[in-house]
């Protein structure tokens, strides 16, 4: 389940789903259902403290809400205003898909003004290597947080899970891949289950500047991003939303991808669509029609969100990359990393003046450094929590090896548990 929504996936040959643990085992080990389910508690429905939308008292650079969402920033019309594409990636870089994402980015699709396409990356911490995702830095993609650990049922928890888990992603991003915390501005909580309004407070504390975690249900019409000034003008799928008014603070919504036909269901990311029978020129079809509806109606942002299993399929990947060329054949088209499209979203300009905006140019030269030759391999002593054995983890830096494995409390790997103390921004000593 993603976002409150089933989604059918099967097990490898010869495996078989274990109903208790939740995965694919052998025959012998696996333990089939039905399980007997327990009622779920009932709690009170959280109060809606933020006010609807005001669009008197909300204006840009700093507020935009509109009353269902869809309205274009600026009041430009549709054929006034850029379709951009927002590729973004969940999870860990490592060896299994590095090179995969370089193939995606590989110089050949430009943007109308000549600059190479970019993504953003939101980046768990188990298993990534810090050397490819600094050289993913020092090509200009976006790095952003996700969690360290990845856990289940983080939006139940507190104030300090929150902050341990996002703040210390940031904190390991830049002591191992060398990304300063300045460029880190962006979030994305885990399975899209945002933290009601504690993650909104930790991001707010911490100098986020965008959460990229709220699903949309499939809508004919897709949703804009906007500041949590006022309510969230949609229906909240996950259920764990903020309630409260967090001023300023974007949040980049997942509207979801669906046809017509609802072919393949409906999906937040595009990997949970079922298109794995699909041949290469079926999937463009299909991401044709699905992205018709932003750029034939109010050109919402067309953000793809992927996890590394649609690169595993080559239809898939086919597919994709057949559609990336068709897209950026189109002149009104602009693929941007997300930083990128709320710069245009808080000032917004006419398509035909874009040529030469300066957010949007590629001749920046104070991006992280470009990562070493020879990375340390380091293999780190790791005690998973609530468990009694240590295992070894693998973890690739151009930074020094640290003491041990870099863990929730301990993002400096110091072998010092708890070592981490996280102080506001709002709260330091200027």
């Amino acid at each position: 389940c993603v976002d409150g929504y089933p989604y059918l996936n099967r097990c490898p040959s010869g495996l078989y789903f274990d109903d208790i643990s939740k995965y694919c085992t052998f025959k012998a080990e696996a333990r089939c259902g039905p399980i007997a389910t327990t009622p779920a508690p009932i709690t009170e429905a959280p109060l809606d403290l933020a006010e609807k939308c005001d669009p008197a008292e909300c204006q840009l650079p700093y507020c935009f809400c509109s009353k269902d969402g869809t309205l274009i920033p600026g009041g430009l019309d549709p054929e006034d205003t850029p379709q951009m594409i927002m590729l973004t990636f969940d999870g860990a870089v490592n060896l299994n898909n590095f090179e995969l994402y370089k193939k995606v980015f590989n110089g050949k699709i430009k943007n109308p003004n000549g600059c190479a396409i970019r993504g953003t990356f939101f980046l768990s911490h188990e298993y990534s290597n810090y050397a490819q995702v600094q050289a993913l830095a020092h090509d200009g993609h976006e790095i952003a947080t996700g969690t360290v650990s990845q856990q289940q049922g983080l939006q139940d928890k507190g104030y300090e899970e929150w902050a341990g888990e996002m703040i210390g992603m940031r904190e390991i991003l830049g002591k191992f891949a060398n990304v300063s915390r300045s460029e880190i501005v962006g979030a994305r909580a885990p399975f899209l289950k945002p933290g009601r309004n504690t993650q909104f407070k930790v991001l707010e504390d911490f100098g986020y500047i965008y959460d990229s975690s709220v699903g949309v249900p499939p809508l004919p019409i897709p949703v804009w991003p906007y500041t949590l000034d006022y309510k969230i003008a949609h229906e909240c799928k996950s259920g764990t939303c903020p309630t409260k008014s967090f001023p300023g603070l974007w949040e980049v919504p997942f509207n979801a991808h669906y046809v017509e036909t609802y072919e393949g269901g409906h999906c937040p990311y595009l990997d949970q669509c079922v298109l794995h029978n699909h041949d290469s020129d079926e999937v463009l079809e299909w991401l044709q029609e699905d992205f018709s509806r932003y750029y034939e109606q109010n050109r919402a942002p067309y953000m793809m969100p992927f996890h590394t299993n649609w690169f595993q399929i080559k239809e898939l990947e086919r597919g994709l990359h057949k559609f990336l060329q068709w897209a950026s054949k189109l002149k009104d088209v602009w693929f941007v990393t997300v930083t990128q499209g709320l710069t245009w979203i808080t000032d917004p300009k006419s398509v035909k003046a874009l040529n030469n905006y300066e957010a949007w140019r590629c001749d920046r030269k104070d991006f992280p450094a470009a990562p070493c030759n020879l990375p340390n391999k380091c293999a780190l002593s790791f005690k998973p929590a609530d468990t009694n054995f240590t295992d070894t983890r693998y973890m690739e830096t151009c930074s020094d090896c640290p003491n041990q494995y870099p863990w929730l409390g301990d993002s400096g790997g110091t072998g010092i548990p708890g070592k981490d103390n996280y102080i506001p921004d709002n709260l330091k000593r200027k």
